[in-house]
């Protein structure tokens, strides 16, 4: 069984329930998930378990909170990332590891570029925005249609939170988009970072959400994706820490 550090937890969302269901999927694809509340005692675990983690799940809204609008959240939800931490999540992918961000992670730990080149695209405060959760429709790309993890999905539509204006790597090819604020915006993408694979999806508001049966299967799809073993087998890969790309 693939074991899975999973980082949880912030305001606003109901992280406690899409946790569970989102562990629920990936347990249906033999993915064992171990949940850290807290992302400096996650982190420390994944840079002592070098080796022993197929896969990390941030399914997570931590930041600092620098404005004045999130100062009630502070004393409980601020996080910051330290310069290390940044570089073993950095050094775990890039040196084979598999990294699920959900929803939240975009906005998670203040778009340290490290997180950012990890995840592909982060909130910019001055202009990423997202709709009341509402009516999406969901579509997928020319480049969705033949992927692994969404090929013969069809355009469906579900009730959630549509993340628009992020910040994006060059070269971010989405799989499935969705409108808001005029246009179509990236909502799911895979792509390789150094030797490791990365699927970035902001969907999953809630519980509903995160298991609507068309997301369902993606989440399993990209399970299956991001902890198949290629060559390198995982344990010729480089250790959590290494950066080489």
């Amino acid at each position: 069984m693939a074991r899975n550090l999973m980082i949880s937890g912030g305001p606003l969302h109901d992280f406690d329930a899409t946790t569970a269901v989102l562990a629920e999927v990936l347990a249906e694809e033999g993915v064992q998930s171990t949940v850290f509340d807290d992302p400096h005692a996650g982190l420390l675990a994944l840079a002592d378990g070098a080796g022993t983690w197929d896969l990390v799940t941030v399914n997570a809204l931590r930041w600092q909170m620098g404005s004045d609008r999130h100062a009630p959240l502070r004393d409980r939800w601020a996080f910051t990332l330290s310069d290390g931490e940044a570089e073993i999540i950095d050094g775990y992918v890039r040196g084979g590891g598999s990294l699920l961000a959900c929803h939240g992670a975009s906005i998670c730990f203040d778009g340290d570029p490290r997180w950012a080149a990890c995840i592909g695209a982060t909130w910019n405060w001055d202009r990423s925005s997202h709709p009341p959760q509402g009516l999406a429709v969901i579509s997928p790309t020319v480049l969705g249609r033949s992927h692994p993890i969404t090929a013969g999905i069809a355009e469906f539509t579900t009730v959630d939170e549509i993340y628009g204006f992020l910040d994006h790597q060059s070269g971010l090819e989405a799989l499935l988009t969705s409108a808001h604020g005029g246009r179509d915006h990236p909502v799911l993408w895979a792509r390789t970072v150094g030797r490791g694979r990365v699927v970035t999806d902001v969907l999953g508001h809630d519980a509903a959400a995160m298991v609507h049966p068309e997301h369902r299967v993606i989440l399993r799809r990209a399970a299956r994706w991001l902890t198949a073993v290629d060559e390198p087998t995982r344990a010729e890969r480089h250790p959590v820490g290494d950066p080489t790309p």
